[in-house]
């Protein structure tokens, strides 16, 4: 059976936060609909080129709004300039760490700007963190992400890892987007304390597939499903939202959705998969995926 926030384990603060973007907002049926605008810092201007109006915050906050989510994601200086005018209307996580683009991602980490005492004076529901597992400095990773997890915890703040396998040694075992390092990035989530893990969908190629350490590398197929349903449960306790990826055809986003509910994920982080769209068309893709959500309660 598919958890959901009935199902942690948490302290008041965390459980009152979680609840009011759960049932607060969007779905509001126990399901997670996020719409992520970090991809300013992470990937620079050039996202925002196929929609140019996208570069506006104020683009993604009336989608929010009118597309019925349950929260959005941002890094400090967009939510303080921004989220002041929508306060209590629409949940805040506050993205804490975040890098550019710009070194090689052999030995990536993702440097703390921000901090949980930012979020509580910003209103938000939740903190965001990016993990780097597999990184050659994820030694550090771990450490600067024990210090989020404390203040969390002293503040009743949920945490949301965005758990991304990376670095050269992932890539020597089979890829990022392979279902062993997806599938480890989910184990680890949990073994470190996130409340909720973001997850991007595996995706299986037999030839890099044969790099990954056994049992993987010793399989010869795998339905997209069966990676889901694996991935879930390794999360255990940890509320998984899966990440739309790249934007693809409004059936194609809206199919990846339904896969990742049936598989039992919590919910759905879709950034660049709306956001690139004109704005009625991401305002109508975004209504379908929360209309699959709502026949998904947890």
């Amino acid at each position: 059976m598919p958890i959901g926030l009935k199902d942690l384990s948490l302290p008041a603060g965390k459980r009152a936060r979680l609840h009011r973007l759960c049932y607060g907002a969007g779905p509001a049926n126990g399901s997670l609909l996020l719409l992520p605008i970090d991809q300013g810092l992470e990937h620079g201007p050039r996202d925002f080129f196929p929609n140019p109006p996208a570069a506006d915050l104020a683009f993604q906050l009336r989608i929010a709004e009118e597309g019925g989510y349950s929260g959005i994601a941002m890094q400090i200086g967009l939510a303080e300039k921004f989220m002041p005018e929508h306060a209590g209307r629409i949940p805040l996580v506050l993205k804490l760490n975040g890098k550019t683009e710009i070194p090689g991602d052999d030995a990536p980490i993702s440097p703390l700007n921000a901090c949980v005492e930012d979020a509580v004076r910003l209103g938000a529901d939740a903190v965001g963190y990016t993990l780097y597992v597999g990184s050659a400095r994820q030694d550090e990773d771990f450490r600067q992400f024990a210090e989020v997890r404390r203040d969390a915890e002293r503040y009743g703040m949920p945490v949301v890892v965005w758990s991304y396998p990376r670095g050269a040694a992932v890539e020597s075992r089979g890829g990022k987007d392979s279902f062993y390092a997806v599938d480890y990035a989910a184990r680890v989530a949990q073994e470190l304390g996130a409340d909720v893990v973001k997850l991007n969908v595996p995706k299986f190629d037999a030839e890099k597939t044969r790099k990954s350490p056994a049992p993987y590398g010793a399989m010869t197929s795998a339905e997209p499903s069966e990676m889901l349903r694996q991935v879930v449960r390794s999360a255990g306790r940890t509320l998984v939202i899966f990440a739309g990826g790249e934007k693809g055809g409004a059936d194609e986003v809206v199919e990846k959705a339904r896969l990742a509910l049936d598989a039992g994920a919590t919910g759905l982080i879709f950034g660049r998969n709306i956001w690139q769209r004109p704005y009625e068309e991401a305002v109508a893709v975004s209504k379908r995926i929360r209309d699959l959500l709502l026949q998904h309660p947890r």
